[in-house]
């Protein structure tokens, strides 16, 4: 009696394609869609407390030079920590609110410390010993002087 029953290995590839079209469908459709994209937005936008500065680096020939954009952000605010292959830069935001009575009487008081770093990787190793800084007009700007190796003679 011949049997008729699809064998099991055609009935997991199909069953694979169909979740695959079915998760697809249901990422493209709204609500997700909609929510996917609001996602999208609040990690680009200002309210986002996770926002990231832009940081652009720059190989010359005998440096890197690493731009940080930071408007509004006061020297005392930002921190550099060179390591040897990689540069961090953290902006530390400290709000303090307090409201008083009539009396001067503290009633209400709010703290808050917003947090932000980018870490900067370079393709080889830096001696922290040649890293300078500046910061002038929202702009930090660090020069890495780049390592050169010994050369040796082969005999």
């Amino acid at each position: 009696m011949p049997n008729h029953l699809p064998n099991d290995s055609s009935k997991k590839k199909n069953g694979f394609g169909d979740l695959m079209q079915s998760m697809n469908e249901f990422f493209h459709e709204k609500p997700m869609r909609g929510m996917l994209q609001s996602i999208d937005e609040f990690f680009t936008s200002a309210a986002n407390p996770f926002q990231s500065f832009p940081v652009n680096l720059k190989e010359h020939d005998h440096h890197y030079l690493i731009v940080a954009e930071l408007p509004g952000v006061k020297k005392e605010q930002i921190n550099l920590e060179v390591f040897p292959n990689f540069v961090t830069i953290t902006i530390t935001d400290m709000l303090h609110y307090t409201e008083e009575n009539e009396k001067h009487q503290v009633i209400k008081s709010k703290q808050t410390m917003n947090r932000s770093s980018r870490t900067i990787p370079f393709p080889s190793v830096v001696n922290e010993k040649d890293v300078k800084a500046s910061y002038k007009d929202g702009l930090l700007q660090i020069k890495v002087e780049k390592q050169s190796g010994k050369r040796i003679s082969i005999d």
